[in-house]
Formats: C-alpha cells, structure tokens, sequence
C-alpha cells in the first residue's frame, strides 16, 4: 500500500538520514518489531530499555511510510470529543485515554532530550475553535468536560480569539496549555540510531512473506527467503494492518496538507499555538521547525494512491480557501502539498492488543490524529505486554471491543 504521495515535506527536508542492509542471514532474537516508522521507532526503544534482544525490519527503507507524511500536531485531544467518548465508553476509559494522550506529549519530551533529539521539539498550546455558530453549543460542553476532568483549558469568546490570534469569521473555543509539535520523521531516525548503538538490529528493505507459528515462539520468513526466529512479534504496521486483518475495524482516509514560508506578523501567536476548527473534515495549521506554516485538511475516503495523488491541486485548492476564511487578506503561497493516510476507528482509539488469530504477537496501531501519542502509550502497553501483565487501557484499546 502507498500510504504517502510523491514529495512530503518531511522527507524532502531532511534527505536520506540513516539505512540499513537488508536481511542476507538467519536470526533469532526475543523480539521481532514489524515496521519501521515513528511507532515501530518507539516500542524498539522500549523493548531494548526492558533488555530484549530486538530486531526490526521494514519493506522500506526506514519511515519512508505514512511517517514522512505526518504533519507531527502532538495533542491529547482525541477525533472523538471528550464528552462523546465518555458516552461511548465510560467516563473511566474515555478520561484515562484523554490523559495517557496528554501524558505522552510529556514523555516525548523527555525521549528528546534523552537521545540529544535535534528534530525540533517545542511545547504549544492548543486552540480548537468553532468555525460555525452551531459547534459553539457542543464545544462548550467540551469545554466542561475537560475542565471538570482536569485538564488547563481556557474558554474563549470570537472576540478573545480574534484578540489573541487576529482569526475572523471564527465563533468560540478551547484553549489547551497542553500541545506540542516535533519533526516526527527526524525523531524517529534519531531514535533509532540511538538504539542500534545498545543492540538493536535493523534490517530495511525487508518484507515479511510467511509466519509459522510454535509453541513458545514464531518463524518468520522474509522476501529474500531467510528466516527470524522470534520468541514475540510485534506489530507496529499502522493503516497497512488491514492487508493483514480481516475484519473491518478502521476505514482509511486520505488527508492533504500544504507548507509555505509564512508572515508571522499576519499570523500573531502562531509560533506557540496548534489550531484546529470544528469543521468536518476539519482544518488544522501550525508551524515547523524551520519557520514555515504548514495547514491540512480536505480528508476523504482512500481508495488507492492514484487517485488520491490525481486531486492534489483540487484538496490544495480546498484547504487554501477554508484558510481564507479566516485570515481574507493573506496570499499564501505554497512551497509543499502532499497527501498521506490516516484511519478512523469507532471511538477514536486506537488497537494496541493481542489478536486471537495471533499466537505470540503483539499489535501497537495508532490511528487518527493521535498515532504519535497513542504509540507512546503503546510502549508501556507492549512493556507489560512482555511480562504477562495487563494496563488499564487494555479493555478499552482491544480488538472486538
């Protein structure tokens, strides 16, 4: 599956920063990671701190997948409002959900300045705003839910949010302390690379074609027909699981997103602010490392790369004039425009659970907009997971639930 299109930003940015040889051998190890981007990158990190003898492979090279195409907004928020989730599940599990997502923000930073990360990092808050009068009654009571769950958020009237951030044509919203952004595609590398010098092994370029499963462990054979014996597999794959799973549990989007250099002056408290409205799909900006802006938006149904890739200029074109609702006077000038996919669940949540037809696996998937945060939460997941031990999410994040 083609999970980006020809030129994401990221991948443009910062060139080819590590690869690794394919796999020309036999292996055994304690555990077999199966792909190689931000969460693959993540749990490798994890497995390797609990001392398992880790080995991942990837048919590509390294976060050359949907990992390239991420626009990196960390958010506790979750697509499902707080309020909706806890009518959904509980309010046990939707608030515990909202807060690991917070949590992990802060664990990121830690990993940053654990491994000397130089992908940029920085704390933002979060404004969510509602771009028609109607999404002000039910955002309100967003607002509530969040406030009465703990969470630092902050209301503001159409008047504060033009005050603060210039925005017209916008109704009220939510402020969060809470936020950051990261280049996902460099932290990842510089993850791995971190790891492979206390013993992880890499293999890129490497396809898994067959799994035999044992008692006790499993055989796996890769494309150029050697093998991996592996006490436990575990599966970070992302959208491509629903080549691997045959029940129907996320349905594919396609998102678009555009960069350009940006006036800051015209864009007043950008720099320290992810922003995102009420619409659906909804529009969502914020700036990079390097001083750009980047906004997406225009999600739609996948069907295949092809015709995703063939509306680029169209969803361009969408986006760019959702932007000029609120902000009429500026010309924006794009430098990027790439699409990537994303999936949506039920809930919002992710799956990050054993699977019945499984023996000796592990999956950690993390859809919507949240896959960067939900694999954190994954890491300590997968960590019990190792020892026979269950998390307080694990009901809520199970497949079937």
């Amino acid at each position: 599956m083609n999970l980006k299109s020809n030129e994401p930003f990221w991948l443009l940015k910062n060139g080819l920063l590590a690869s690794y040889p394919s796999l020309k051998s036999n292996e055994e190890c304690d555990v077999l990671i199966i792909g190689g981007g931000i969460t693959g990158s993540l749990i490798a990190h994890q497995m390797i701190e609990d001392g398992y003898k880790t080995i991942l492979i990837d048919k590509r090279e390294l976060c050359n997948g949907s990992t390239s195409a991420t626009t990196s907004m960390l958010q506790y928020e979750i697509d499902v409002p707080l309020y909706e989730l806890i009518e959904k599940i509980g309010e046990k599990g939707a608030v515990l959900s909202y807060k690991a997502c917070s949590n992990a923000i802060d664990i990121i930073e830690k990993l940053t300045k654990i491994i000397g990360s130089k992908a940029g990092f920085k704390k933002k808050k979060s404004l969510y705003f509602a771009s028609k009068k109607k999404d002000a009654e039910w955002l309100k009571k967003e607002y509530e839910a969040r406030k009465q769950s703990g969470f630092e958020v902050e209301w503001l009237e159409s008047e504060d949010i033009f005050e603060k951030f210039e925005f017209e044509n916008t109704y009220d919203g939510i402020l969060s302390e809470q936020g950051a952004s990261i280049d996902a595609f460099q932290f990842a590398h510089e993850m791995f690379m971190y790891n492979v010098k206390k013993g992880l092994k890499i293999f890129d370029k490497t396809e898994m074609v067959k799994v035999e499963e044992h008692r006790g462990f499993n055989v796996i054979t890769v494309d150029s027909g050697f093998e991996i014996k592996a006490k436990k597999i575990i599966y970070c794959i992302g959208y491509e699981s629903k080549n691997l799973l045959k029940e129907s549990f996320v349905n594919l989007k396609s998102t678009y997103a555009v960069v350009s250099e940006i006036d800051e002056e015209k864009f007043k408290n950008i720099s320290s602010t992810l922003v995102w409205n009420t619409d659906d799909p909804y529009l969502y900006m914020r700036t990079t490392d390097d001083g750009r802006l980047l906004i997406g938006g225009g999600d739609e149904d996948f069907y295949d790369a092809e015709k995703r890739d063939a509306i680029l200029h169209k969803k361009e074109n969408e986006i760019l004039k959702n932007l000029n609702k609120i902000k009429p006077d500026y010309h924006f000038y794009t430098d990027f425009v790439w699409a990537g996919t994303f999936g949506e669940t039920k809930d919002g949540l992710p799956y990050i659970s054993e699977h019945e037809n499984f023996k000796n696996s592990y999956f950690v998937l993390g859809f919507g907009g949240n896959g960067i945060t939900f694999s954190i939460t994954g890491m300590e997941m997968a960590s019990l997971f190792m020892k026979n031990k269950k998390h307080p999410l694990s009901r809520y994040f199970k497949f079937g639930r």
